[in-house]
């Protein structure tokens, strides 16, 4: 295992199950310290114990927030201050689904996913954001800073059934590079990842349907389902200093279901 991330605190938000869990056992593994965030806590509490049962020291613990509420994101940040003054890696990567059209589709149920998959990653950027920023300027020896946020292959193309999800996925590349931009002044790379089908907690209904999955296989180049440690692992080479020139880009990781 590499160790990209040693002597790094990193964030990781949704990291209970699917992507986030797995981006945060990565770079735990990679030497980071990594604070998992979410809503529930007994997943996080799972996930925690299962890092720190598999390294030689604890380096995962919990803080229990919603992504969507300012107040919860401002605490977080008092925590990370208070407890380790300095923050390196964040990864955004807490979302939601739903299926609806568009004219069936209730305005709450709208403004669900639009809070959690995009106000989420503003909040989250806009008040971690400036803990990096001191982290920046205080440091004798730079570290790499870097944002992650993820994105969707359905932020590329529109898909049936979710409009609400592939609108907010979009915006999240775009506000990625709207930050990217912004950042930059600071030594802040911010990039994010778009992966396609995936086996998490977001496609485990659809994936009980054979003839979905037969779908999903025969419209992707590799002819099978992505797997989160597979979307982990391009996630944690975004956030690494191997990536050190790129920033404002968006990482599509579809098994070629595009060039399809």
């Amino acid at each position: 295992m590499l160790n990209r991330f040693a002597d790094s605190i990193a964030v990781v938000t949704g990291a209970g199950s699917g992507i986030g869990k797995q981006t945060a056992i990565q770079l735990a593994h990679e030497g980071a310290r990594v604070i998992l965030v979410g809503r529930t806590s007994s997943k996080l509490e799972k996930v925690a114990d299962q890092i720190n049962a598999s390294l030689k020291e604890p380096t995962a613990e919990i803080f229990t927030a919603d992504v969507t509420n300012e107040q919860d994101i401002e605490d977080l940040g008092r925590f990370i201050q208070q407890n380790y003054g300095e923050l390196h890696v964040l990864v955004n990567n807490a979302g939601a689904s739903g299926k609806s059209t568009i004219l069936e589709m209730e305005t709450s149920e709208w403004d669900r996913i639009q809070e959690t998959n995009l106000k989420s990653v503003f909040l989250v950027s806009k008040i971690l954001g400036k803990i990096m920023i001191e982290s920046s300027e205080q440091e004798e020896e730079k570290k790499d800073l870097s944002i992650v946020n993820v994105a969707s292959l359905s932020g590329h193309k529109a898909g049936a059934m979710i409009p609400h999800y592939s609108s907010s996925k979009a915006a999240v590349i775009n506000f990625t590079k709207s930050l990217a931009v912004e950042f930059a002044q600071y030594g802040i790379r911010v990039n994010s990842v778009s992966p396609g089908f995936a086996e998490t907690p977001l496609t485990e209904e659809g994936l009980k349907n054979r003839r979905f999955e037969e779908a999903i296989q025969r419209n992707t180049a590799l002819k099978r389902v992505g797997k989160p440690e597979e979307i982990a692992h391009v996630i944690s080479f975004a956030a690494s200093k191997e990536s050190s020139y790129m920033t404002g880009t968006d990482l599509l990781v579809d098994g070629g279901w595009m060039i399809t």
